[in-house]
């Protein structure tokens, strides 16, 4: 159970699901409340006080994926987003907006309550006074899950910053992609899964950005995340 009775935001449009949501959801220890289109879900999300937000793609009047482009403008409380059973596409577009994970309907109401409660851990669970890493111009501080690169902060979701974090530890190592989903998504890898490939390709995005605007012209930023075929990814140290 967690420490605490986490506040969720369910929004989608499915009557019938929402009230089995609410129903298990709330027998689960969880306080939730139900929205049923776009334009609300945003304007509660927005408002705050919630600790993970579960977001339907299909929704009337604003698509889950234009709820979530607008909340990431100036929130990063998690978001679970659910796909129809199939759609690749929905799942890497969602990751790629930066939500948190995804879970492709219909679901077990179970495996949900188990990828929320991985997504509250990557944020709760931070060990005692850990001290920061920094390798190069990027530092990352798991006390105050907060990033920065040359001593400007980077927003990431929280599979980002835990897969950072795994990588930063283990800089000039592979890390294989079964450790990064085992240890960043807890979860099980699957080859057929491609969520730890976009989780780092935006990271490498975010990375590079801040890296590029503080290189200087004789000294052009590189990108410290490389890809190990067949393998996994390795941070670079720049010797």
């Amino acid at each position: 159970m967690l420490p605490f009775m986490a506040r969720l935001l369910v929004i989608d449009d499915d009557d019938e699901l929402g009230e089995l949501l609410g129903t298990y959801l709330g027998a689960e220890g969880f306080e939730v409340e139900l929205v049923h289109d776009g334009h609300t879900g945003l304007a509660r999300a927005l408002e705050g006080g919630f600790d993970l937000i579960v977001l339907d793609v299909m929704l009337p009047g604003q698509n889950g994926f234009d709820v979530l482009r607008a909340l990431r403008k100036s929130s990063r409380v998690p978001v679970l987003m659910l796909t129809a059973r199939g759609e690749d596409v929905d799942r890497i577009v969602g990751l790629e907006l930066g939500a948190d994970d995804y879970l492709p309907k219909p679901f077990n109401p179970r495996e949900l309550v188990a990828r929320i409660r991985a997504i509250r851990r990557r944020l709760d669970d931070a060990p005692v006074a850990p001290q920061p890493l920094s390798v190069g111009a990027v530092t990352l501080d798991p006390a105050t899950h907060v990033v920065t690169v040359h001593d400007d902060p980077v927003a990431l979701t929280t599979a980002e910053f835990a897969i950072l974090e795994i990588l930063l530890r283990q800089a000039g190592h592979v890390v294989t992609r079964e450790t990064l989903c085992e240890e960043a998504l807890e979860r099980a890898f699957s080859p057929f899964d491609r969520s730890i490939d976009v989780h780092v390709s935006n990271l490498r995005k975010k990375l590079s950005g801040a890296l590029a605007a503080g290189a200087s012209e004789d000294a052009p930023a590189e990108d410290p995340i490389r890809t190990v075929r067949g393998t996994g990814y390795l941070y670079a140290v720049s010797r």
